[in-house]
């Protein structure tokens, strides 16, 4: 089946820092949805000139745009390597009037796609959201303690490496400021799920099941470490991704909550193209998918850009892997002209918000996109 209610989970998948290995779930912690209030956006500088040999410096460009956006409307956290790079990152920013709410940490990494490696943030759920349309959801009630979720991460199946200094970016940024630190044995990125903040989850098969991520692992096995680590409550599986994807199939490229009962999802209207039939199926799930209170959902189709090659290879190319910050939505293009129609989209979805196209052609490269390299904290 492709849509799955969850059942309650054990205490006994993962350890608790403090807590007498509760798991969060047990103690009312919840995964708020993107467009609630952020504390932060998180950002790991890139770094890897393997991956970008000429393209290191166009890349960086794009990063300074990216947080000039994002720190009109909140606090803007940046892992650098070492104080060279901190000092470089620290110029380029005054260099472009950026310097207030601006944090760099000394924190190493193999990658810049802190999305899938950084800490899943939580916070007590009586916090109680209000998602209105359009990401116009407050939060009540400040009490209690944000929370940091700690997945294994192994470079999506073992595909690359080194990995180890990702994998150790969540307790790493938890021990930076004494926040509540949850682990689990469980391999998971954060680019693979995307939550409505109320208990829906949506993610794929073909990246959860598959065996390179976590051998033995069945679906209910799964299925309960998200109830107990984010609050999950009811999972809507659709079954792959994009080609090019070498994730394999992470639903931020594919499909996105926009507000609790409101999903955007990537359709191709080629016939020829290799994404029709699956993305067309992914439809068919969604168009009979609810809510954790089974209430229907609305889904709003999004056009994919035309085909981007490198050398050959087909890359990942979507406007689904767009991020929703305080007072912006950063959506990728790609100069195709499918770009405007994808930004008017949007802009009707998030009319509280400024949306703005970021060229998004040197992090395609890389094979993410801005979704991929940005990840929230939430205000509690």
């Amino acid at each position: 089946m492709p849509i799955g209610d969850l059942q309650k989970g054990s205490k006994t998948f993962g350890r608790a820092r403090g807590l007498k290995g509760e798991v969060p779930s047990a103690l009312a912690y919840r995964m708020p949805a993107e467009w609630e209030p952020h504390e932060a956006t998180w950002l790991a500088w890139p770094h890897d000139r393997e991956t970008w040999l000429t393209e290191l410096s166009e890349l960086e460009a794009i990063y300074v745009e990216i947080i000039e956006y994002l720190h009109l409307g909140e606090k803007v956290h940046i892992l650098v390597q070492d104080a060279k790079t901190q000092g470089s990152v620290s110029r380029k920013l005054r260099e472009r009037g950026i310097t207030k709410n601006i944090f760099l940490h000394r924190i190493k990494t193999d990658s810049p796609w802190i999305r899938d490696y950084g800490p899943i943030f939580i916070v007590p759920a009586h916090l109680n959201p209000l998602p209105l349309g359009g990401g116009e959801g407050r939060v009540r009630g400040l009490r209690g303690q944000l929370g940091v979720t700690n997945w294994v991460f192994n470079a999506w199946g073992g595909k690359y490496k080194p990995f180890d200094q990702d994998n150790l970016v969540p307790i790493r940024v938890a021990g930076l400021f004494a926040k509540e630190e949850f682990s689990t044995e469980m391999v998971l990125e954060g680019g693979s799920i995307d939550v409505n903040g109320l208990g829906t989850c949506m993610t794929t098969e073909a990246c959860l099941l598959n065996s390179n991520r976590n051998p033995g692992f069945g679906r209910e096995a799964i299925e309960a470490r998200l109830h107990d680590f984010l609050g999950i409550k009811h999972i809507i599986w659709l079954e792959k991704g994009i080609e090019g994807d070498d994730t394999d199939g992470h639903v931020d490229e594919i499909a996105r909550f926009v507000d609790s009962k409101t999903v955007v999802l990537a359709t191709e209207g080629n016939p020829e193209d290799e994404n029709r039939t699956s993305l067309k199926k992914n439809w068919e799930i969604l168009s009979r998918a609810c809510d954790q209170d089974g209430n229907k959902l609305s889904v709003v189709p999004l056009p994919m850009p035309e085909r981007v090659v490198r050398e050959k290879m087909r890359l990942p190319a979507s406007y689904a892997n767009f991020y929703v910050a305080n007072q912006c939505v950063l959506v990728p293009v790609f100069g195709d002209e499918n770009d405007t129609k994808a930004l008017g989209i949007l802009e009707s979805l998030f009319s509280t918000r400024r949306v703005v196209g970021i060229s998004a052609i040197p992090l395609i490269y890389g094979q993410g996109g801005i979704h991929c390299i940005t990840q929230q904290e939430p205000v509690l």
